[in-house]
């Protein structure tokens, strides 16, 4: 019989679990060009604009590791145990 006081329905998420949803074990792959790709990693100074670069970046949107090479920026999520997901 079906209790009417229960709900199966999850609570919604607040902003804050949101925001943190993943951390630690998502990651995705985006594609940057190099003025992008200096914001993400500012310690790494400048870089020769028009570069086509690859960024690992964590659910929250951190950058991970910077890389010229999709298969490089994918084999350094498998290496940390990362889950990969497709964002569009």
């Amino acid at each position: 019989m079906f209790d009417e006081t229960k709900s199966s329905i999850p609570a919604p998420l607040t902003k804050e679990q949101f925001a943190h949803l993943g951390d630690g074990s998502i990651a995705y792959v985006k594609a940057v060009g190099s003025e992008e790709a200096a914001k993400l990693f500012p310690q790494i100074g400048a870089l020769q604009p028009g570069l086509k670069l690859f960024a690992l970046v964590g659910a929250d949107g951190s950058p991970i590791v910077l890389t010229d090479s999709k298969d490089v920026a994918i084999a350094n999520a498998w290496e940390h145990e990362l889950q990969m997901v497709s964002v569009h």
